[in-house]
């Protein structure tokens, strides 16, 4: 995280900006590869017969998060994005990067706290800052990571990997970010949906602030034969894993597990479905495996305290259909997209 920016807010030079990564950036960056962040770049090696895995994934303001969300929230949503994907490769986290592009709004307490979230993630995840870039911008605040893990040599799980007569499981429960966000933009849904606060807060939660499935990655490692993060919806996720692996998903709908918020939500507009099964930002693990490697797998999710549910098979053919009484669904909107 070194000053290689070439664009300052007015007034700025090389010292203010030294000093701003001092302050709130270093403290984070524990790793001795890191060098405290006064180099150019880091240096880190994998564990002995591991091989690197590494990820990217960004967010800016008024597309992944509304602007004037908690800025701790922000710091820790931008790095659980990548440690999802690090999660369903089946890789231990070992550091990140980060490049943030500030706008002159953003001042020292809103720095604080972003800081600190994440500071307070890095720990909790055992993924330290080893550097990155920090930027003036005259749009909205963005921040991108690259996040780094490790798998034994060979090992990374892949979405190309699928086999004919897998199960399909999902963990957690699936729409709840989703309908966190429609909520937040028009908040008259919380009476038509019938939710009582603690589900309109934890439906806000969910968009807020995933949780990322790291505790199940060495159990995805060892039992997967393919697996995916679900960050654009499951069934655009599941469709991309498919397409990778040229195979088929038959999904029952009834089996998809959702929470009690979003069950509330779903009695009470049952039109809702499509974009909880479309939606963005879940953050869960779609894994395939073996029916044999079943029911180990569901002891070892238990005992890391990660909740999953069989709610497929993959078959010959190509595509996922979700099935509710036998009929296939049709989205007009497959999958989450910027595009």
């Amino acid at each position: 995280m070194a000053d290689d920016s070439t664009q300052k807010p007015a007034g700025a030079d090389s010292s203010s900006e030294d000093r701003l990564i001092a302050r709130y950036f270093a403290p984070l960056a524990s790793d001795p590869g890191a060098f405290g962040l006064i180099d150019d770049a880091a240096a880190i090696t994998p564990s002995a017969g591991c091989d690197l895995v590494m990820t990217t994934d960004g967010v800016i303001a008024g597309v992944h998060f509304f602007p004037d969300d908690p800025p701790d929230t922000i710091s820790r949503k931008a790095l659980r994005m990548n440690l999802s994907d690090l999660a369903a490769k089946g890789a231990r986290p070992i550091g990140f990067l980060m490049a943030i592009a500030l706008p002159s709004a953003v001042d020292d307490a809103w720095l604080a706290a972003f800081a600190q979230g994440l500071g307070e993630d890095a720990r909790r995840y055992d993924c330290p800052l080893l550097g990155g870039d920090t930027d003036h911008t005259p749009g909205p605040l963005s921040v991108s990571i690259a996040a780094f893990g490790e798998v034994p040599h060979g090992g990374m799980v892949r979405r190309s990997s699928a086999r004919v007569g897998d199960c399909v499981v999902v963990t957690g429960t699936i729409g709840d970010s989703a309908l966190g966000v429609r909520l937040r933009r028009d908040a008259d849904l919380a009476a038509k949906w019938q939710l009582t606060e603690a589900m309109q807060a934890q439906l806000k939660q969910r968009y807020l602030l995933p949780e990322p499935r790291n505790a199940l990655a060495d159990v995805v490692l060892h039992h997967a034969s393919a697996a995916i993060d679900v960050s654009d919806g499951l069934a655009g996720d599941l469709a991309k894993l498919c397409r990778a692996s040229a195979v088929a998903a038959a999904i029952d709908v009834v089996r998809v597990p959702l929470s009690e918020a979003a069950r509330a939500a779903a009695a009470a507009e049952p039109a809702l479905i499509e974009a909880m099964l479309t939606g963005g930002d879940d953050y869960e693990i779609v894994v395939t495996l073996a029916p044999e490697k079943l029911q180990a797998f569901r002891a070892e999710a238990e005992r890391v305290g990660v909740a999953v549910s069989e709610i497929g098979r993959i078959a010959a053919g190509e595509g996922a259909r979700f099935l509710r009484g036998g009929k296939a669904l049709a989205f007009a909107r497959p999958s989450y997209s910027h595009f």
